[in-house]
């Protein structure tokens, strides 16, 4: 998740055309100088986004890890080979029921979700907005997945507009990017925009909003399933209604839908005494396993799930917590996988500027947050892929992200990727797995 604003001034999309004789060898990424919003991850790659519909016939995913035998408490026992499936071979499958029991049609084949991982060629898209972006109270979970330094700045603006040059860049930054999604085909949805200003009240606590910009954080599409997250943050209790008119309209047309169970976000919910005052505390929390949510009742941000085919990937973090996951894992159940894994991290938050999975068996990995299990996805015959230093300077303003937004990319297909301009290291990085970034201007 990034805060609107967060990138270098005068950043822009832009669009390299293919080179003569290419094919489709095409660059999309944003160009721009110093000061501004910035167009990555929770930007606008995997945050601002939500794959909705992906080719199909695709690739299904490397589904390249299995378990075997049983699972105690959050232990792996066990990981055997990989297997590739089709998606058109993994849709097909159904569970037989009696024809008595059918209660509706099967999904209709012209069904606008169908989305397995996060390379298939993409047909769909929702794009969030920054329009009326709002800094979040400075309550005990917001300040557990922010930085020391950032924590006046929340003070002061809790509840207030983000500064009106930001979103005014912010704005504009996106609106290109998505220019630039439909120049290849794909088809763009916005959410609708809501006055985050507003403050409401339950009977658990009282908040104002936050944004419409990270559709990823929210929702998770698995399959032809839209699925709605219990979010953990009080302000983005009703984050959902920006995306409603959207998700209806899927669901008229074939789509399903499903809400997990809306949290109270009661004060039991959270650690109302996380002992949190510098990184070495974040450290050793979250090697014990000490989180700002507690396990009161299920919360998670989609974007602490990872698809690759019939096999997810999770991670317990300050905003998921075990019983979201163990939600997931059941509702999911049998036809898919969840599994969960860890890393050292001083504070959890999103799996995708940690561990993204972009191409069948194929996957990013943070060197300043190592996998645990990682030696169980080499001996299942991963590729694992180290991503160089993010170039953004460790003073740049990220309210609420890190500079590792550089590895949080949107893949349109296996080899073509959307990148930040500015990271020309990780843009030379996909250049040696011959993926279509090989420009920028």
């Amino acid at each position: 998740m990034a805060a609107p604003g967060e990138g270098r001034e005068g950043g822009k999309l832009a669009y390299k055309a293919p080179r003569e004789g290419g094919g489709s060898e095409a660059r999309l990424l944003r160009a721009g100088g110093s000061g501004g919003p910035r167009c990555d991850s929770g930007a606008a790659a995997l945050g601002k986004m939500l794959r909705v519909r992906c080719l199909r016939g695709g690739s299904r995913g490397a589904e390249a890890v299995h378990y075997i035998g049983s699972r105690i408490g959050r232990v792996f026992a066990g990981w055997v080979q990989r297997a590739f499936q089709s998606t058109q071979a993994a849709a097909a499958s159904r569970n037989s029921f009696a024809a008595e029991d059918k209660a509706t049609d099967p999904v209709p084949k012209d069904c606008p979700v169908s989305s397995y991982n996060e390379w298939d060629p993409l047909e769909e898209v929702i794009v969030g907005r920054a329009e009326n972006a709002c800094v979040p109270p400075f309550t005990v979970e917001v300040k557990a997945n922010t930085y020391e330094k950032y924590w006046p700045f929340y003070q002061q603006y809790g509840g207030q507009y983000f500064p009106k040059e930001h979103l005014k860049k912010a704005v504009a930054e996106i609106e290109e990017m998505c220019n630039i999604l439909k120049m290849e085909g794909v088809t763009v949805k916005r959410p609708d925009p809501i006055d985050w200003s507003l403050k409401y009240k339950t009977p658990d606590f009282e908040s104002t909003g936050l944004y419409g910009a990270m559709p990823r954080d929210i929702l998770i599409v698995v399959g032809n399933e839209i699925i709605e997250a219990p979010m953990a943050w009080r302000a983005r209790f009703f984050e959902y209604r920006a995306y409603r008119s959207i998700i209806k309209d899927y669901f008229h047309r074939g789509a399903k839908w499903t809400t997990a169970p809306k949290p109270t976000m009661a004060n039991e919910l959270y650690d109302q005494n996380y002992p949190i005052y510098s990184v070495e505390d974040r450290h050793k929390l979250a090697a014990q396993g000490k989180f700002v949510t507690t396990e009161y009742e299920p919360c998670f941000d989609a974007a602490d799930f990872i698809r690759a085919g019939r096999d997810i990937f999770a991670q317990r973090s300050q905003v998921t917590n075990y019983l979201g996951i163990e939600w997931m894992r059941r509702h999911l159940a049998p036809d898919y996988r969840v599994h969960i894994i860890s890393f050292k991290d001083p504070n959890p938050m999103h799996i995708d500027a940690t561990f993204n999975i972009i191409g069948p068996g194929l996957v990013l990995s943070n060197p300043d947050r190592p996998c645990h299990q990682i030696e169980l996805f080499k001996k299942a015959g991963w590729t694992i892929v180290t991503p160089p230093t993010p170039i953004i300077p460790d003073d740049h303003p990220l309210w609420m992200s890190s500079k590792w937004l550089s590895m949080n990319v949107l893949m349109l297909d296996e080899k073509r990727v959307m990148v930040d301009a500015n990271e020309v290291p990780i843009q030379k990085m996909f250049e040696k797995l011959g993926m279509f970034n090989t420009s920028i201007f």
